[in-house]
């Protein structure tokens, strides 16, 4: 007995021994995995769903409506406001435009809409100095022509009433043609004049106007008086220098037209000649007519004498002659549609004023009911060939003077000077960035 508990005792330490001193318990084998039979139906597995499609995409401004995401708010129909001066800005901030023309090279645009702000800032000087200019050389004329009435009279009339196969004697031929040159003479002087105060009035008002200042019809007037004889010396030296080339071609068309004749050779060639030298002298004309336009701005706004304005006209215009006539020309087209337009009513006005007094003449009128009739007529043409004129030179010479200033921008960064007399920025400041919000906390 205690042979069997000593052999029971021995093997105990041993089982000890192999598990560690730790007794586990047994641990099961895993169960055969069973194999559905042949004749079992295969269970149905649900289809995986799938996320539904996206939304097809909207028009611009539209968000597509999506079940998993917020609806963002959609932009509005507009308009939106163009982007201002501020550091998020596009492109370059705009010059400033303190009078009628923004202080930067001028543009097609810039020099018509500076035209017309000139005309509409400063219409009272403009259109009153010129039509005291172009009424007083008109009246000035009409005056003339009495004048002359008074002196050779008695030969007009003898003239006049020559028998229809007779000829007019010298001694009352002679009279009335020295009558008519001399009053030639003096209505050219008068329209040259009345044409130099036009030329001189637009860039005298443009001084004030381009600094966005008032201009009183005083200023106007002084400026204006005060250069009109520098302003006349440009004209008369311009017209002298175009005037060479066509008394060239006078003279050698006449050497050669004499020579044609004394030969008895035929006169086509001579005339096709005066024609072609005709034609060949208009481009010449033309070039001169630019490389001079800015002569009477330059006379007004420097105070230039006269040859003085011609060069610095002629510098001035150097590299822009096309620019400068493309815009003289279609300011000059433009002006004379609209002077031609105006002068149509007071055409029809005078002529059906003069027919009732036309059809109570009898076979043989007087002298005196053919001025009667004709002076009804005469009348209107002149009123709207006067109203007709201040259209036609006015607009041409504000486009001219504005061209002056355009070329100094250009070539002399007159938009600085310009700058700081009207007391403006050239460039103007950024706007500040808003403040951000203080935060809350």
């Amino acid at each position: 007995m205690s042979m069997d508990q000593g052999r029971g005792g021995a093997e105990q330490p041993d089982e000890a021994a192999g598990s560690g001193g730790t007794e586990q318990p047994p641990q099961d084998a895993p169960p055969p995995q069973q194999q559905p039979p042949q004749d079992a139906p295969r269970p149905q597995v649900p289809p995986q769903q799938s996320a539904p499609p996206p939304p097809p995409y909207g028009a611009y401004g539209q968000h597509p409506q999506h079940p998993q995401y917020p609806q963002y708010p959609q932009y509005g129909p507009g308009p939106y406001p163009p982007p201002g001066p501020g550091p998020f800005a596009w492109g370059p901030p705009p010059a400033p435009k303190p009078g009628v023309i923004p202080l930067r090279p001028l543009q097609l645009g810039d020099v018509l809409g500076g035209t017309f702000a000139t005309v509409g800032r400063c219409w009272r000087a403009l259109f009153g100095i010129s039509l005291i200019a172009y009424g007083g050389a008109l009246i000035a004329v009409v005056l003339a022509l009495g004048l002359a009435y008074v002196f050779v009279g008695d030969h007009f009339r003898a003239f006049i009433d020559t028998p229809e196969y007779g000829e007019p004697l010298w001694s009352d031929t002679l009279p009335v043609i020295v009558a008519g040159i001399s009053v030639w003479v003096f209505a050219l002087i008068a329209m040259l004049v009345a044409s130099a105060m036009v030329s001189a009035v637009c860039p005298a008002a443009l001084q004030d106007a381009v600094l966005g200042r008032p201009s009183a019809f005083g200023t106007v007037w002084r400026r204006t008086m005060a250069r009109v004889p520098a302003v006349i010396g440009t004209g008369l030296l311009t017209a002298l220098i175009v005037a060479i080339p066509f008394l060239l071609f006078l003279g050698v068309g006449l050497v050669v037209t004499v020579f044609s004749y004394t030969e008895q050779s035929n006169p086509g060639p001579v005339l096709a000649l005066w024609f072609l030298g005709l034609i060949a002298l208009l481009p010449l004309v033309m070039w001169l007519w630019v490389r001079f336009s800015l002569a009477p701005a330059v006379a007004v706004f420097e105070s230039a004498g006269p040859v003085t304005a011609l060069r610095r006209s002629t510098r001035l215009v150097r590299g822009s002659w096309w620019r400068i006539f493309g815009i003289s020309l279609l300011v000059s087209l433009m002006a004379g549609v609209a002077g031609y337009f105006i002068q149509i009513p007071f055409n029809m006005i005078g002529m059906f004023s003069a027919i009732p007094t036309a059809g109570a003449m009898g076979p043989d009128p007087e002298p005196a009911e053919v001025f009667a009739t004709m002076g009804v007529f005469m009348f209107f043409i002149m009123i709207g060939a006067l109203v007709s004129q201040l259209v036609t030179a006015l607009f041409p010479q504000l486009a001219v003077s504005l061209l002056y200033v355009d070329q100094r921008i250009r070539k002399e960064s007159l938009d600085v000077t310009l700058a700081q007399a009207a007391g403006v920025p050239l460039t103007p400041a950024p706007a500040a960035a808003p403040a951000p919000a203080p935060y809350p906390g």
